[in-house]
Parts: structure tokens; C-alpha cells; sequence
């Protein structure tokens, strides 16, 4: 159970050799560099700036990703709604080499791709732009002058507008109030509208002055944007431009679409670009000298020694490999077999293992797998689950790691809801029973191999109880592991043995006793010596609690904290209590399935009663199905973190990180 045991490594080569060591150690992804800060400040060795290079691999990264967004909105990708499952795309060694090649290439038609794009954005605001135009112009259709005409030698002119619906007539008789000495002055309506009247007014030159005052004192506005050609040529000349950008658009267009064979090369190279920024990170923190470089980090201990032989064979470089001081912060990795590795995930939710805790997982997958199953508790959910988990696993052999232990843990998990749906005989609820009564008139009961809870949900209780209890005693068994490979065996006395006593006694005494067992209907009889026993066994654990929960102090207070070291028994109380929610959950599925079955048979056992069975069953049953998933999945890591967790594990630990292809679209795969 522990995690994996690593090594420290320092290799020293050539400064020639750097790019392909870095590049071996990248694709092999074993290594995590580590390398101090101060180690070489005081010889040869100095640390190389590379800042700029890499915020320039980063830069073409984002580029050639921001020009592939370009070409897929306009030449969409086709893919199937389970694409994501297949994962990133494998390449070698060699391919790696020939996309390097490609890559300035590439880089030039991410730029274009990039402009053309820029082009299509900048042209659809420009078209925007003069449909705007085209509005503004539409009240002034009937106008076959400029609108910036302002008058002749003799005349003045005054196009604009009102911000009311008015008539010729009452324009004419505000005029004549307004200015009555005004004399010969012609109004022209070119449009109205509720809140809008544009005008076209002339007048005697020498009136001018006087009609333009008496306009404004009617609210008379000149037009934000004139023409300088009548409105109705200014409209065409602006459609005539709008066209001449819809044909640029379709142009650029069509040529990114052109781009559409290039996709998948430019997502390579974004990959590479980003690579080759994580090799300049991890060149900025080497220490090197004008001939020579220094590399220093952690790598698994199985894996030191053909690490060492192929540097040393192939590089020429001198490797030596350590094991690492006490007080260093190692990374940490864990590593566990077919039925383990899955709630790794879980665990590192939580936090991974700290610098003396031992890694939980192997323990932990067995109570994860029940627990969940137990909430669920139903057959046809569990096989629902654990075929759909493993035919995306058998389909999709490429499906990333990650995803790949998920789907494996909810596998684990569907047989364990099948296990306990067989035992509490409930299949898509009682829905073998309804359909044979309701449908063909002889009703079916298929029996639970064990009982059947919403029957007997008080026995469930206490199941869940004792399953509760095992889950916490284990935790205690862990730490009891944990301080024993420490050699710390009175430290597990004091901290897991005094409370295996204390609260596994006053388990045993409540047992005993009349009132829990008619409380609980349950018949059992324990000897008194048995009981006698158990509370001096809680005894001696209360007093042992008291006497070493304090230890570190002295006198009174050593006391005190004893004291209150004991009054953790509530703890344990609340933790035990928590596990009702096994019960819970487990009758939530159970009556909720119920509940849909009942409401499907409404319309009877007819034709139509048959097709509102159906599409109840099924939106029923899916509802179901994933509310008590989510639910079953969030209170079996609640169980975990908090009760099983809480009893010895403490987490903090550092996730081993090596130097990797870190990319989004493709991975190395072996020659």
C-alpha cells in the first residue's frame, strides 16, 4: 500500500547533447526536474534566460489555435457524438521530426488563416456599418437632390426634419406664425412617420435667416450624416460597396475552406510549439557551463536504472542516482493494480498521501465499490451502468487514462449496485411485478435473495450500521499500519488500540442490553461474562485515552486535553450515524422507482396504457437513474473523505509531475 518509491537523479552531459536528452526525457515523460536554486552559483554553472523564446513558442501556439478556430467555423469538423472518447492521437518519434519540419511552414498558413479571418470580421462590420447607412437614407428616398444642398443665389434651402408626425399644412401655418413676414416659402413633405417628418423647405434668399430660426423654434433638426448625392444614387452606391464585401467575405471564405486537409497538421504543430515552450521552461531552470550542463529531479525507482543506461549509452552522459534525505519533499505517485487504480482520482479529489502516509487506495476501493452499490441497489441500474462503461472501454482502446480509470471505477460500481439489487431483489424497482399484473394478468414476484428493505428497512438500518463500523475500524487499522512502519507501536496503541477498546466495547454493551434489542427487533444472546468483559475492555480504553491524548504535556493540562481527547467518543457516534445514509439512499432509488412504475400503469393494461408505460418507464426511470448516480457518487466520496479518511489520513502530498508531452491533440507512442 505504499506509493511509488522514487530516486533523485543528477546527470551531467555534454551542453551538444542537451536538445535530444531533454527531448528523450520529454517523450518518455519519467523524469520530473527539480533543479535548486542555489546549487551552482557558486562554480561554473549559471542559468540561461529563455523567457523570450518561450513566450514566442507560446505565442505560434496560440496562433495556430486561434487560426484552426477560424477554419472550423467555417468548415466545420465532422464528429461524432462520442469523439471525445477517443482520445488523443498517437504518433512517433520520427513523425514528431517531420512535424517539426512542417512547422514554420505551418506557422505561415496558421498567420494567414488568422488575416483572412480578421478580413471576414472587419468586412461583416463594414457591411453593418452601411446597412445602418441604408437606413438612416430610407426616409429620404423621395429626395432627388443632395441632401447638403443648402440653396442658390436667391433662394435658401433647408432639408431636415421634425421629431412629430406633421402635415404640409401645419408646417406652412407654423411657419406664417412664426416668421409672418416671410413671404413665397414652399414646404415639400419627403416622409412622415409617428415620431418623424422629413422636409424639404425653400424659401426667398432674404428670408433665410428668419425661416431657419422659426424652424428650429419647431424643433428642426439637419440630418446627422448629409449625402452628397441624392439619397436614392448614395443608397446604391452603398449597396454596390455591400456587395463588393460579401463577395471579399465568400472569397476569404471559400479560401479558408481551402485550408480544411490542413487541420489536423495545424493542431500538431500547436502541439509542438507548446512542447517546445515546456523544453525552454525546463532549459531556464538547468545550470550549465560553457561545455557542460547539470540536471537534477526525481524518477521512480524501478525506472532509475534504464534511465541510467540509456543516457549513459546514448548520450555519453554521467548519471548518478540517489536515494533521496528524509526531510525532502518527494512528489508522490500512486500506483495500484485493476481494481485500485480506478479511485485514484477519487483520492487525489481529496488530497494524495503525505510524506509518512501510506497510499489508501487499495483498501479504499473495496468499501467505495459496496458503499455505492448499497445506495443504488438495483440490478437492472447496475447492469445499465457496467454495460454501457464497458463497451465505451472495449471500443475506445485510445480513451485517455484519466477518463479511462473513471469509467473503470463506475463498472466496478455497476456490478456492486447489481450485487445488492439481486439481494434486495429490485429490478428497474418493482417493475417486473407491475408490468406482469398490469399487462398480462398474472403477477410475477421475483424474490430478494436476502430481504427486501422498504420490507424491513429497520434491519437495513443496522446493516448499515455494522458495514459503517467495519468501514471506520479499518480506517483505524490503517493508522495502526501507518505508526507500526514507522516503529512508532506505542503511538498505535495509544492513538487506534485505546479506541478499539473504548468504542468497540460500548458497541458490544449497547448490543446487550433489553432496550436497543426490542428498539431494533432484534434477538440475541450475549453472555454476561461477554458484556463484562467489553466494558472493562471500554474501560481501560477510556482511561488509556485520558491518560495519553495529552502526552506532549505535562501535569493539569496533560489532563484536560485527555479529557477532551475522550470526549471524541461523540465523534464517533455522529460517524456511525452517517452511515444511514446507506439506508437512505438505497430506499430513495427503491421508492422513487416504485413511484414511476405505479404512475405508467394509469391508463391501464390497454394499448394506450401500453405507450404511456413506455414513455414514463423511460423518462422515469433515466431520471431516477441519474439523480441516485449523482447521489450514490457524492455520498460514497462523502463517506470516504470524512469518516474513513478522518481516522487516519491526513493528505498534502505533492503529485509527481515528470517533464511531459503536455499536448492537446497528440501523444507519443513507442516505434
Amino acid at each position: 500500500m505504499a506509493v511509488v518509491e522514487m530516486k533523485r537523479v543528477h546527470v551531467y552531459a555534454l551542453k551538444s547533447n542537451r536538445k535530444k536528452i531533454l527531448e528523450m526525457l520529454q517523450r518518455k515523460a519519467v523524469l520530473e526536474v527539480n533543479s535548486p536554486e542555489e546549487a551552482g552559483t557558486d562554480g561554473p554553472f549559471s542559468k540561461t534566460d529563455t523567457v523570450s523564446a518561450r513566450q514566442t513558442f507560446e505565442k505560434n501556439a496560440q496562433l495556430i489555435t486561434s487560426a484552426v478556430e477560424v477554419l472550423d467555423s467555417y468548415a466545420p469538423p465532422q464528429k461524432s457524438m462520442l469523439s471525445m472518447l477517443e482520445g488523443r492521437r498517437g504518433i512517433t518519434a520520427r513523425q514528431y521530426e517531420e512535424t517539426a519540419e512542417a512547422a514554420p511552414a505551418l506557422t505561415k498558413t496558421a498567420g494567414r488563416l488568422h488575416a483572412l479571418g480578421k478580413r471576414i470580421t472587419d468586412q461583416q462590420a463594414e457591411i453593418a456599418r452601411l446597412e445602418s447607412q441604408i437606413d438612416a437614407l430610407k426616409p429620404w428616398m423621395g429626395l432627388d437632390i443632395s441632401m447638403r444642398t443648402i440653396g442658390t443665389r436667391s433662394s435658401s434651402v433647408f432639408i431636415g426634419s421634425f421629431p412629430e408626425e406633421l402635415t404640409e399644412g401645419e408646417i406652412k401655418t407654423r411657419l406664417a406664425t412664426a416668421a409672418p413676414e416671410a413671404q413665397g416659402v414652399e414646404v415639400e413633405v419627403i416622409s412622415t412617420a409617428p415620431q418623424q417628418t422629413c422636409v424639404f423647405v425653400v424659401c426667398l434668399g432674404k428670408y433665410g435667416i428668419k425661416v431657419e430660426a422659426a424652424l428650429r423654434g419647431m424643433g428642426f433638426t439637419y440630418p446627422a450624416t448629409p449625402s452628397k448625392t441624392s439619397p436614392p444614387e448614395r443608397v446604391e452606391e452603398l449597396r454596390g460597396r455591400i456587395k463588393a464585401a460579401k463577395e471579399e467575405i465568400a472569397g476569404a471564405e471559400k479560401e479558408i475552406v481551402s485550408y480544411t486537409s490542413q487541420r489536423e497538421a495545424l493542431l500538431f504543430t500547436a502541439d509542438y510549439y507548446a512542447m517546445r515552450a515546456d523544453k525552454y521552461e525546463v532549459l531556464g531552470q538547468l545550470w550549465q557551463s560553457p561545455h557542460v550542463f547539470w540536471l537534477t529531479g526525481y524518477v521512480e525507482a524501478r525506472r532509475a536504472p534504464a534511465l541510467q543506461q540509456e543516457l549513459e549509452e546514448k548520450y555519453n552522459a554521467f548519471v548518478e542516482v540517489e536515494t533521496p534525505a528524509e526531510d525532502e519533499d518527494l512528489p508522490i505517485k500512486l500506483q495500484n493494480g485493476f481494481f485500485g487504480a480506478p479511485v485514484e482520482g477519487v483520492i487525489e479529489g481529496y488530497s494524495l498521501p503525505g510524506k509518512w502516509e501510506v497510499d489508501p487506495a487499495k483498501v479504499m476501493c473495496v468499501f467505495y465499490y459496496v458503499l455505492f452499490g448499497m445506495m443504488l441497489s438495483d440490478a437492472a441500474y447496475g447492469f445499465l451502468i457496467s454495460l454501457c462503461c464497458g463497451i465505451v472501454l472495449l471500443k475506445f482502446k485510445n480513451i485517455e487514462d484519466g477518463l479511462r480509470k473513471t469509467l473503470r471505477m463506475f463498472f466496478f460500481c455497476g456490478l456492486s449496485t447489481m450485487f445488492w439489487g439481486v439481494l434486495f431483489g429490485s429490478y428497474f424497482g418493482d417493475a417486473i411485478t407491475v408490468v406482469s399484473r398490469t399487462f398480462f394478468g398474472q403477477e410475477i414476484i421475483v424474490p430478494p435473495l436476502w430481504f427486501a428493505p422498504l420490507e424491513q428497512p429497520m434491519r437495513l438500518m443496522l446493516f448499515s450500521f455494522l458495514l459503517g463500523i467495519i468501514h471506520l475500524f479499518a480506517g483505524l487499522a490503517m493508522q495502526v499500519y501507518q505508526l507500526c512502519r514507522r516503529g512508532k507501536y506505542l503511538d498505535a496503541l495509544y492513538d487506534s488500540g485505546f479506541w478499539y477498546m473504548l468504542v468497540g466495547g460500548l458497541i458490544i454493551g449497547l448490543i446487550s442490553t433489553s432496550m436497543f434489542q426490542d428498539m431494533m427487533s432484534l434477538h440475541m444472546n450475549i453472555p454476561p461474562i461477554v458484556t463484562t468483559i467489553a466494558m472493562v475492555l471500554a474501560g481501560i480504553g477510556a482511561v488509556g485515552i485520558i491518560a495519553t491524548s495529552g502526552r506532549e504535556s505535562r501535569g493539569v493540562k496533560r489532563i484536560l486535553k485527555g479529557l477532551y481527547g475522550l470526549y471524541g467518543v461523540s465523534s464517533w457516534l455522529s460517524d456511525i450515524l452517517s452511515y444511514s445514509r446507506l439506508l437512505a439512499l438505497g430506499l430513495a432509488t427503491g421508492v422513487i422507482a416504485q413511484v414511476f412504475n405505479m404512475l405508467g400503469t394509469m391508463a391501464g393494461g390497454g394499448p394506450v396504457g401500453v405507450i404511456l408505460f413506455i414513455l414514463v418507464f423511460i423518462i422515469g426511470h433515466v431520471l431516477n437513474l441519474l439523480i441516485n448516480l449523482l447521489g450514490a457518487y457524492v455520498h460514497t466520496n462523502r463517506l470516504q473523505y470524512v469518516e474513513f479518511f478522518g481516522k487516519f489520513y491526513e493528505g498534502g502530498g505533492r503529485k509527481f509531475e515528470p517533464f511531459a508531452t503536455k499536448t492537446k491533440y497528440i501523444k507519443f507512442t513507442e516505434e
